[in-house]
């Protein structure tokens, strides 16, 4: 986009307009370097941009409607939503991704909880 100021990965260093511009370069290749990890977890210090920009990729499972959450096992997710239509959403098993590493889904969420159009039910 034109209005794009930084690239995802350069946005996605903390405190970036306070670092010096040659440390916040290096920064951003080291982004490019970076492997997925087997068991992640959530950051100490973070920005806004990661979950927004893990929606956009496509690598999470988000939910399309607000419902309930009927079944969750390893390899799809059913929800009832509330105008009473039932969706099971599918995950990614170890599939090889672009970038030469492995995508694998994990569901994030369990059997009756409630989810919100627009949730990341599995990651």
């Amino acid at each position: 986009s034109p209005r794009q100021m930084v690239s995802v990965a350069f946005s996605m260093i903390p405190f970036l307009e306070h670092d010096d511009a040659n440390r916040a370069l290096m920064g951003a290749n080291m982004q490019r370097q970076a492997v997925p990890l087997v068991r992640s977890e959530a950051p100490l210090v973070g920005t806004g941009p990661p979950p927004r920009a893990a929606i956009d990729a496509g690598d999470v499972v988000v939910a399309e409607e607000s419902g309930v959450i009927e079944e969750v096992s390893a390899d799809y997710i059913t929800v009832m939503h509330d105008n009473g239509t039932r969706r099971t959403y599918r995950m990614r098993k170890f599939a090889r991704s672009n970038h030469g590493t492995c995508a694998n889904q994990c569901p994030i969420v369990d059997a009756g909880d409630r989810v919100e159009a627009g949730q990341v039910i599995a990651d």
